[in-house]
C-alpha cells in the first residue's frame, strides 16, 4: 500500500479517536483538547464527508452542528467551543470569534450536499440568518466585509491583527457562496480586490493578500506584511483570489519554501522578538521562539488547504507531490507514527502539540480527494 493510501485509513482513524456522543472533539489524545470546537470539528467532518460513502460520520457531523446550534447565542453568534464535560473544568460554552460562526455555516453546507440530507438545514434555516445578521453587524465599517477583534479566529494567542483580515474575509466569502447570496458575495470581492478601493485587501509587491489591515492614517497604515497560509489558501480554494493572484501567491509559497519540509508553515516569516510587529503578551505563549508552534510552524491541517489550492489551480503533479508528503508529516508522531499532530517543527521535523487531530486527519481527506478526482472537493 502506497503512503498516500496508508494515510488515507490512518485519518479515519485519527478522527474516529476524536469522536464523542457529543460530537467531534478537537483531538483526540490523551492530552488533546476534549471539547467541542467549532472550526476543529468543522475542517475534521467536512473533509471526512467528502470521502464517506459508507456515512461512517455522518452521525459525528449532525452531533457536533446541533451542539454548537444549540449554543448559539441571542444575537447569532457560533460558539468557538461548547466545553460541557470535562468534570473538572467550569461547563461553558465560549465565543468572541468570528471564523467559528463561518465554519459551522460552511459545516452545514457540506453536511447537506454530501450527505444529500436536507433535514438540518432546514432545522436551522432560522439559526442561519441570525449568523448572517450577526456577521453582517460586525461590519463596522460598512464595506462587506466584517472586521475581527485581535485574537479573535484560530490564531488566537498570536499574531496580533485585527480589522479586516484573509482569513475571516475568504471564509465570509466562501459562506455567502454557499447559502446562495451571489450579490453580498460579489460586494465582497469588489472590497476585497478594487484596485481602487480603501479597503483593498492586495499587498502588491508580493501579490498575496495582506493577513490583516485597517486604518490607513495619511500613508501610515495599520498593517502587517507577513504571509498568512491559511487566509491565502482559503482565498484561493473559495474563489476570492483570481487566476492572477492565485498564482502568484502558489509562486510565492514555493519561492520562500513555505511548504518546506512538509506542508506548511502557519505563517512566514516568523516574527521575532524586537521588530514591530512584536508584542509584549508573545513572551507568555509558545510562539515565542520562531519557528514554533503558531510562529512559523508546519501546521498539516494548513497542508490540506494547500493541496486543494494547488488543485484548483490546475498544478496537479505537485499537489500529487504535496499529498506524499503531507502523508509523511502526519505518520511522524511524538511517541508513535500516524499521530496525526497538532504542529511540527520545520528544522527539527519533530511532531509536536497534542496527538490525532481532527482538523489533521480531515484535512488530509480532503486533500485525497481532490488529488483523486483533479477537481476541488469543496467551496
Amino acid at each position: 500500500m502506497e503512503i498516500e493510501e496508508q494515510a488515507f485509513e490512518k485519518a479515519k482513524i485519527a478522527l474516529k479517536k476524536c469522536a464523542t456522543p457529543h460530537g467531534m472533539h478537537a483531538s483526540g489524545g490523551k492530552d488533546g483538547y476534549n471539547m467541542v470546537f467549532s472550526r476543529d470539528s468543522m475542517i475534521g467532518l467536512i473533509g471526512a464527508s467528502v470521502v464517506d460513502s459508507k456515512k461512517e460520520f455522518k452521525r459525528q457531523f449532525q452531533l457536533s452542528l446541533d451542539v454548537l446550534g444549540k449554543y448559539q447565542s441571542p444575537t447569532g453568534q457560533i460558539p468557538n467551543a461548547v466545553d460541557k464535560w470535562d468534570k473538572k473544568r467550569i461547563k461553558q460554552a465560549t465565543f468572541a470569534t468570528l471564523d467559528s460562526t463561518l465554519w459551522w455555516l460552511l459545516g452545514l453546507k457540506a453536511y447537506t450536499q454530501n450527505y444529500k440530507d436536507k433535514s438540518l438545514i432546514r432545522k436551522y434555516k432560522k439559526a442561519v440568518d441570525k449568523a448572517f445578521f450577526w456577521l453582517r453587524c460586525q461590519d463596522t465599517g460598512e464595506d462587506a466585509m466584517p472586521e475581527q477583534h485581535p485574537t479573535s479566529d484560530w490564531q488566537d494567542c498570536f499574531p496580533h491583527k485585527y480589522g479586516h483580515t484573509i482569513n475571516t474575509i475568504a471564509l465570509y466569502y466562501a459562506s455567502l457562496k454557499a447559502f446562495g447570496k451571489k450579490a453580498e458575495a460579489k460586494k465582497v470581492k469588489e472590497s476585497a480586490l478594487g484596485s481602487t478601493s480603501p479597503t483593498n485587501m492586495i499587498y502588491k509587491k508580493e501579490g498575496y493578500f495582506w493577513p490583516w489591515r485597517w486604518k490607513d492614517h495619511d500613508g501610515e497604515l495599520e498593517a502587517e506584511k507577513w504571509f498568512d497560509s491559511l487566509g491565502n489558501l482559503l482565498a484561493i480554494c473559495s474563489g476570492l483570489a483570481d487566476k492572477k493572484q492565485t498564482k502568484r501567491i502558489l509562486d510565492f509559497v514555493e519561492k520562500k519554501r513555505i511548504a518546506k519540509p512538509f506542508p506548511i508553515k502557519a505563517m512566514y516569516p516568523p516574527i521575532k522578538k524586537g521588530k514591530k510587529e512584536w508584542q509584549p503578551y508573545f513572551s507568555k505563549c509558545l510562539a515565542v521562539k520562531p519557528n514554533y508552534y503558531l510562529n512559523g510552524g508546519i501546521w498539516p491541517y494548513i497542508g490540506g488547504f494547500y493541496i486543494a489550492a494547488l488543485v484548483k489551480a490546475g498544478r496537479f503533479k505537485q499537489a500529487k507531490k504535496q499529498l506524499k508528503l503531507l502523508a509523511e508529516v502526519n505518520r511522524l508522531g511524538a511517541e508513535k507514527e500516524w499521530e496525526f499532530n497538532e504542529w511540527v517543527h520545520p528544522l527539527k521535523k519533530e511532531a509536536m502539540g497534542s496527538s490525532y487531530h481532527a482538523w489533521s486527519g480531515g484535512a488530509y481527506l480532503l486533500a485525497f480527494k481532490c488529488v483523486s478526482d483533479k477537481k476541488i472537493a469543496f467551496f
